[in-house]
């Protein structure tokens, strides 16, 4: 009995690490969200940070921008990898939650 709890106990620790990647705390980085921007988002903040670190996995924010780009109110995040040059930019519609570009930018 002792064995299967410690068993659930390390599959619960091993689950919840993987959700403390995706809610990478917001005091980390810098962010540029704009109120009279952020009143018009229908997705929050935590559910497209958690969508543009799936798309990069192992990534660490480093900048995030609550902006209008090609009509569209999104949330843009500039996404940092260990070991890997450059950053990749995520952006994700923040009426939808859909990923709308991402781009690796090396300079």
């Amino acid at each position: 009995m002792k064995i299967l709890t410690s068993l659930a106990l390390a599959a619960l620790f091993t689950v919840g690490s993987g959700v403390a990647v995706a809610q990478q705390p917001t005091a980390t980085y810098q962010r540029d969200v704009p109120d009279s921007l952020a009143a018009h988002a229908k997705i929050s903040e935590d559910s497209a940070r958690a969508v543009a670190l799936r798309r990069v996995p192992g990534g660490m924010i480093q900048e995030l921008e609550l902006e209008r780009e090609g009509g569209k109110l999104v949330y843009s995040f500039d996404i940092k990898v260990a070991r890997k040059a450059g950053i990749t930019e995520v952006q994700v519609d923040a009426l939808t939650g859909k990923i709308v570009s991402v781009e690796h930018e090396t300079h």
